[in-house]
């Protein structure tokens, strides 16, 4: 069943992406030789403390960490460690959530650490350009799989492939929530938008094949071929004005991050 909220409902989750907005802003300047992931774990889990937040990734479903940290060719589900550290050149995948007075809100960007090379700056474009893609389709009255399509017509139109195995999702007093959310499709299927749906969108781009495996831990997801990956999302209302980026400051402007 797909939860449509009220506005009191969407104005508690805007607060609760505010900080989830805060926190990505603030780990992305933190990307430097050396640091650990596990140091923008803490760095993360703390920053949601601060302002009355917690950290909705740790312990769900027996996830170790506060912040899922994906580096290269990992694509989502990172662990975060104390022996991993960035290298000047990796893109790394930042993925946060948090819960807020009983309501949640989830997104990710991917970030270089340093300059890195041209095809990575590229691969992370255009699945930055495939989340704005997507996130224009949010109105109400469009189909679920009009995001789908949004994503994968702009992923592969640039020689991408997009991930099938994990898919954007519902959220709302519950971190996943119907409907589930698939990066690719064809326009014009599934059910209608509604105002009041909220989906957090999260396209997963990869620069050789969609093919993908779990790594021992259990949790990191990896491209089978040892390709880049790239990860972008934000938590989005379905409104009669269009779609509401929750997961930002409502006088933000320009591309999606």
């Amino acid at each position: 069943m797909i939860v449509i909220k009220s506005e009191a409902e969407l104005e508690k989750m805007h607060r609760a992406g505010l900080v989830v907005y805060h926190v990505l802003t603030e780990l992305r300047t933190m990307l430097m030789t050396g640091i650990t992931t596990r140091d923008l774990d803490a760095a993360a889990e703390e920053m949601a403390r601060e302002q009355g937040a917690r950290a909705a990734f740790k312990g769900y479903m027996g996830f170790p960490g506060s912040l899922c940290t994906s580096l290269n060719s990992e694509i989502v589900h990172g662990i975060p460690s104390p022996r991993r550290r960035l290298r000047v050149g990796d893109i790394i995948s930042l993925d946060f959530g948090v819960e807020c007075d009983g309501y949640y809100a989830d997104a990710a960007l991917t970030a270089p650490v340093g300059a890195t090379t041209p095809e990575r700056e590229e691969l992370m474009r255009v699945t930055r350009d495939s989340l704005d893609r997507a996130i224009e389709q949010v109105r109400p009255g469009n189909r679920l799989s009009d995001i789908s399509a949004a994503v994968q017509q702009c992923a592969e139109g640039a020689g991408f492939s997009v991930v099938r195995e994990f898919v954007g999702h519902g959220i709302g007093t519950k971190l996943h929530e119907e409907p589930q959310l698939p990066n690719y499709g064809e326009p014009g299927q599934g059910p209608k938008l509604r105002e009041g749906m909220v989906l957090a969108i999260e396209p997963m781009v990869n620069a050789g094949g969609p093919q993908v495996r779990v790594m021992e831990d259990k949790w990191t997801a990896v491209t089978s071929d040892s390709s880049d990956s790239a990860h972008f999302e934000h938590t989005i209302a379905v409104t009669a004005n269009g779609p509401w980026i929750l997961t930002r400051p409502r006088d933000a402007t320009g591309p999606c991050w």
